[in-house]
Order: C-alpha cells, then sequence, then structure tokens
C-alpha cells in the first residue's frame, strides 16, 4: 500500500467526471488499498479517485469511530438508485478542500448499487452519517463538490479563498 497525495481547490481535475471502471483486478485492489491508507492517514471518513488525481468511478469509506474496528467500504461504479424525500442536514468537510466546513443538506437515506472489490454487484442502504458520506463521494465522481449546495456568493468566496493560496504557493515555490 501506499499513500497518495489529495488534490486540492482549486484544481481543475476536481471537476471532471470520472469514467467507470471496466474491470475489477489486482491493479484496481492496489489502487482501493492505497486510496484507503490515503484516507485514513487524511485523516478522512471518505475518498474518490479523482481526489488523488485518478479520475475512475471508485470511492472509498470508513465511517466507523473506532480505530479499532474499523469497516471500511470501497464502491466501484457506484449509482445511487433511490434518495428519501426526509432530508437531513450534516457539517460537511472534504479532504480537497482542507480545513474549510459547511452544513449542507442532502437525503436522509438511500440506496446505491455498485461492484465491489471482488467483482460482485452489491446493493447498500445508507443512512445518517454512511449516507451523507456516499453521496458526498458520488458527487465527487460526477465532478461535484460539496461547495456546490451552498450560496453562490459563499461558494466564490471559498474558491476565491483557495485560488488565492494556491497563488501564493506557485510563487514561493519559484
Amino acid at each position: 500500500m501506499a499513500k497518495r497525495n489529495i488534490i486540492t481547490l482549486p484544481d481543475p481535475l476536481l471537476r471532471k467526471t470520472s469514467e467507470p471502471v471496466e474491470r475489477v483486478d489486482d491493479e484496481m485492489r492496489t489502487l482501493i488499498d492505497d486510496m484507503l491508507e490515503t484516507m485514513y492517514e487524511a485523516p478522512g471518513i471518505g475518498l474518490a479517485g479523482i481526489q488523488i488525481a485518478v479520475p475512475r468511478r471508485v470511492l472509498v469509506m470508513d465511517v466507523s469511530r473506532d480505530e479499532d474496528a474499523r469497516a471500511p467500504h470501497a464502491l466501484i461504479n457506484p449509482e445511487v438508485v433511490w434518495t428519501s424525500d426526509e432530508m437531513a442536514p450534516y457539517e460537511e468537510g472534504c479532504l480537497s478542500i482542507p480545513e474549510y466546513y459547511a452544513e449542507i443538506e442532502r437525503p436522509a437515506r438511500c440506496r446505491v448499487t455498485y461492484i465491489d472489490r471482488d467483482g460482485a454487484r452489491q446493493e447498500m442502504e445508507a443512512d445518517g452519517i454512511l449516507a451523507t458520506c456516499v453521496q458526498h463521494e458520488i458527487d465527487h465522481l460526477n465532478g461535484l463538490l460539496f461547495i456546490d449546495y451552498l450560496s453562490k456568493l459563499k461558494r466564490d468566496r471559498v474558491i476565491k479563498k483557495f485560488a488565492k493560496a494556491e497563488k501564493q504557493r506557485a510563487t514561493h515555490a519559484l
């Protein structure tokens, strides 16, 4: 396993729609293992392939609170097939938008179909933080960020702040 670099706003790759995974093989399982290591070390509860500059429809999550009882999930080609009408607010953050948090309202429950790391078709019912996390990560695969749910004014402020920070880093790197 290897820790990968997480790309951050304003990297344009974060707005790219990820391509479907054609087959689950050892290379894909290695990618999943690398993503889990990267996510745990960050630390975070979810990570999409695009966040490590791999534009494939793969994500990992672990919403368990206890390091001794980790419960990792790896979803390949995930698709939300149902969401509840009931909405739930949650203060979201993102490894690609470090140290920024905002309350986002999403469907409280959802059902997702996906392929697991062994290539088997699966279906997951999610509620609570798991529902929030899986919807957040699938958004990444579609080129969406949680800040897209904010007002235009708030979103523009966040983008401007990260663009300015990136410009300063580039200037200091010279």
